[in-house]
């Protein structure tokens, strides 16, 4: 598996495709895809089959992932940085490329 430097919770902005220039906050990352979901990017209408919990059914909106590639994860300020990784207090900790600060 590889090292993604999106984590969830992280706050990103989409730098690719139909949703260029939206904000979110990452819902999940799904590793073994390369993808996350960033809630209210990507929504995408599912149908829901009648059940128990749903006796209606009908047309739900959803979040559908984005490959982590056309992500960019935004600081504090609300700018656009690249991640770095290094070791304080003995610990391993990402840091922003553009400030040099720990996110």
């Amino acid at each position: 598996m590889t090292k993604l430097k999106i984590k969830s919770g992280d706050t990103v902005r989409v730098i690719a495709g139909d949703h260029k220039g939206q904000e979110g906050k990452v819902q999940k990352v799904l590793r073994d895809k390369n993808k996350a979901i960033v809630e209210g990017i990507n929504m995408v209408s599912k149908h829901e089959k009648p059940s128990a919990q749903n006796p209606q059914g009908g047309i739900k909106e959803k979040e559908a992932p984005i490959h982590v590639s056309n992500l960019a994860l935004l600081t504090k300020n609300g700018e656009i940085t690249r991640v770095g990784y290094k070791e304080e207090d003995g610990k391993k900790v990402r840091f922003s490329k553009k400030s040099n600060e720990v996110i």
